[in-house]
């Protein structure tokens, strides 16, 4: 008898290993419960297979280069084009179909902005609103190409009553937000990571703080210090950036507060339970296999300390995502989804003289790009999809899940916390009915924004 073809071999060998690491795991870890459960939380085989999915946005730290921000733009105004298209809903928004959603950096600044309440309580922006929010930065001087250029774009965000931030965020605070967000930074006053939570938000005056000081803080440089206060002044974090407490790819804590927030996701027992898209914030440091004959190129010279730290950034996550991949398992690719450029299509001093449309079109042209990705007992290989394949793959299983929801009995999927004692806010000024009606973008006009001088 003939012995297989190795290829399929390979496959059936990583199928089985697959197999049996997850009956050990689910066996003697998880007391039957399933892969990647938490211990105490009901399986599906108890629940039913059609008890839902909570779903979950990451938007990773942003370096130093103005072509990360506008990527992970694009790739949230693709997505909500084509969840748009997938609903027939020409008014959807990226908040309308999350449950979740946390972001460092300039990823922080986007998850806040897509989560933000309107005055009819749903999300007040648009991802094309935050990717022209993105797009107009670029024309402020906060961009270049020395490692200088980060620094001297997230000092915008920080200069007092004419301060971006304030413009679009105005007194809103983490309660203000339309589903639970998490932003992390690091307090080099304790010399540990520190997350904003809304979920600690709703429970205590003391871990509320505002959205536009959330997001000066995680995108402050390790220079200039962010220094902000809770809403009752009780906490104080002398914030550097997200990206240097080792959560540059927020997904893991994500995840992580999802399956452990039983008020809020009681259903949510492990990755099964889930859906989840990350969005990288530039090139992956990893690549596929080198060809024959192919030579390391020797570096001219010896990388700055600020090379280093994006090096370093961008390594861990890729080992995030990689730890995400294979906890994900075979259902990675459905259930886990990561965008990210596999090389960037322009350099960041070439980006910074162009124009808001043209720094657009090169963001989105990095969308078609096919990135690595981490694959279970296989490493990392070139993805078979472009960026723009997956995400219109990925809405389409947003919507099911928006869909189906309504439709199935017993507990709810995701029941989000209301504040116990809520307080008004620039972004909670409508009465108490809930409006029906869509709202329209109140974004600042790149008109409005250049009238200012920060």
């Amino acid at each position: 008898m003939a012995s297989p073809a190795p290829a399929l071999a390979d496959v059936d060998l990583g199928k089985l290993s697959y197999e049996i690491f997850s009956l050990l795991e689910s066996k003697f870890l998880f007391g039957g419960a399933g892969i990647g459960s938490v211990p105490g939380t009901p399986g599906r085989a108890v629940l039913g297979e059609d008890r839902g999915r909570v779903r979950v946005l990451a938007i990773d730290g942003c370096g130093p280069g103005p072509g990360d921000a506008l990527l992970a733009a694009a790739a949230l105004a693709r997505l909500e084009a084509a969840l748009r298209a997938r609903a027939g809903d020409p008014g959807a928004r990226v908040a309308d179909f999350f449950d979740a959603a946390a972001g460092a950096g300039a990823g922080g600044v986007l998850a806040a902005m897509l989560f933000l309440k309107g005055e009819d309580r749903r999300a007040r922006y648009t991802a094309a609103d935050a990717l022209e929010f993105m797009a107009a930065s670029l024309g402020k001087g906060g961009w270049g190409g020395d490692g200088g250029g980060w620094r001297r774009w997230t000092a915008l965000f920080r200069r007092g009553e004419k301060s971006p931030l304030r413009r679009v965020f105005g007194d809103a605070t983490l309660r203000d937000t339309v589903a639970p967000l998490l932003v992390p930074c690091y307090d080099l006053a304790t010399s540990a990571p520190f997350l904003f939570s809304r979920a600690d938000a709703v429970e205590s005056d003391s871990f509320d703080f505002r959205l536009r000081d959330v997001c000066a803080a995680t995108c402050a440089s390790g220079s200039a210090a962010a220094a902000v206060r809770s809403v009752d002044g009780r906490t104080a974090i002398a914030a550097a950036s997200g990206c240097v407490a080792a959560m540059g790819n927020p997904t893991a804590a994500a995840i992580t507060h999802v399956l452990h927030n039983k008020q809020e996701f009681p259903l949510a027992a492990g990755v099964d339970d889930l859906l989840v898209v990350s969005i990288g914030s530039g090139s992956s440091s990893g690549a596929p296999a080198p060809s024959a004959g192919w030579r390391t190129p020797i570096p001219s010279r010896s990388p700055s300390p600020a090379e280093m730290v994006r090096l370093t950034a961008e390594g861990v996550a890729d080992m995030v995502d990689q730890a995400v991949a294979m906890a994900f398992g075979h259902t990675c690719g459905r259930n886990y989804v990561r965008i990210q450029a596999a090389s960037p299509a322009c350099s960041g001093k070439a980006l910074s003289s162009l124009d808001a449309k043209k720094a657009v079109a090169v963001a989105d042209g990095m969308l078609t790009q096919r990135n690595v990705e981490a694959e279970l007992f296989r490493g990392r290989r070139l993805s078979e999809k472009s960026n723009h394949e997956k995400l219109d793959a990925f809405a389409a299983e947003l919507v099911k899940e928006h869909e189906r929801r309504p439709r199935r009995p017993g507990l709810p999927t995701v029941a989000i916390k209301q504040a116990a004692t809520p307080r008004l806010s620039s972004a909670t000024t409508a009465s108490s009915a809930t409006a029906t009606g869509r709202t329209v973008s109140t974004m600042p006009s790149p008109a409005s924004q250049g009238s200012h001088r920060c």
